[in-house]
């Protein structure tokens, strides 16, 4: 295996355990925190999990375009909502409730803002480390 595959089967393997981490945590706050700390911060969390599985599936990807990526898979998630599709989709089915939630909510989109932003950051300090040490 090249060097490069070796690379980006390494940032696959990571942004997959992210993934899980991030899931892991937005169930843990769901469980101790409850009302809006719990919303809130399921939102952002809910962007960075678009954000790590953008950079699994496309491993090459910039952290400021995988940014742009998750922030708009998200706002696209929220503005379906005001369909109504979601909200009975939602009532068939505990998965489509998680990944398409029921009703729009403006401040959401906030959140999704800032989520994008933690995994950039994030993604971009783990670039820089992994090219110093290149």
């Amino acid at each position: 295996m090249s060097d490069r595959h070796g690379r980006l089967l390494r940032t696959r393997l990571t942004a997959a355990g992210a993934a899980v981490l991030t899931v892991a945590a937005g169930l843990g706050i769901r469980a101790g925190a409850g009302g809006e700390v719990s919303k809130v911060a399921g939102d952002a969390l809910y962007t960075v999990l678009v954000y790590t599985l953008v950079v699994a599936l496309a491993p090459r990807t910039r952290p400021v375009k995988a940014a742009g990526v998750a922030l708009a898979i998200s706002w696209v998630v929220e503005f379906v909502q005001l369909s109504g599709v979601p909200a009975e989709l939602s009532q068939r089915s505990v998965v489509a409730r998680l990944v398409l939630g029921t009703t729009f909510n403006a401040p959401d989109l906030f959140w999704y803002v800032v989520g994008a932003a933690g995994g950039w950051l994030v993604h971009r300090a783990a670039s820089a480390r992994g090219a110093a040490a290149r």
